[in-house]
């Protein structure tokens, strides 16, 4: 088997946080901007969904410029496999949103440790954890608009599925 390049992709993913009132009702909004590293687009999101449409097109991109002195079965192959991160993805995506939003902090810290130990396993450091004191939970619309959009995704995310596994039974 022959060793081919490694791709790499990766994103910066910025969250502002906007609270104001309206009508005399505190309301919450979160915005966003996601930068692809490697070649410097950016695209400003306030529904994530934004984002990881930005995040699929640059990894399909990607997919595609690797694979393109292929054949048609080999790139289909190549597609099918890298599919399987969005199903991932639409998996535990949720819960892992939802987790956040019920206890920012706790999640915030997990997060951290398990990627400081799946750094370690490729034998890199990573810096120290950013410490973070205080956090306030979102409120009940913050969390019913982000089920909402979650619950977008996953459909959009099945749509996917279907696709690729109609391209496996061919």
């Amino acid at each position: 088997m022959t060793k081919k390049q490694d791709q790499t992709a990766s994103f910066m993913v910025r969250f502002n946080q906007r609270i104001f009132e309206e009508n005399g009702e505190s309301k919450l909004q979160w915005r966003g901007k996601i930068s692809h590293i490697q070649d410097g687009d950016e695209k400003r999101f306030s529904d994530f969904n934004d984002a990881l449409l930005f995040m699929q097109q640059k990894l399909g991109e990607l997919t595609e410029e690797a694979t393109k002195h292929q054949t048609t079965e080999e790139q289909e192959s190549i597609l099918k496999k890298s599919y399987s991160m969005w199903k991932t993805i639409r998996d535990f995506g949720p819960k892992v949103i939802r987790d956040t939003l019920k206890d920012p902090k706790k999640q915030f810290i997990h997060l951290q440790d398990e990627l400081q130990d799946k750094i370690s396993t490729f034998s890199e450091e990573i810096s120290e954890k950013v410490q973070i004191d205080q956090w306030r939970n979102a409120s009940r619309s913050d969390f019913n608009k982000i089920q909402s959009q979650i619950e977008s995704l996953s459909s959009e995310i099945t749509k996917l599925v279907t696709k690729v596994d109609a391209i496996k039974k061919k």
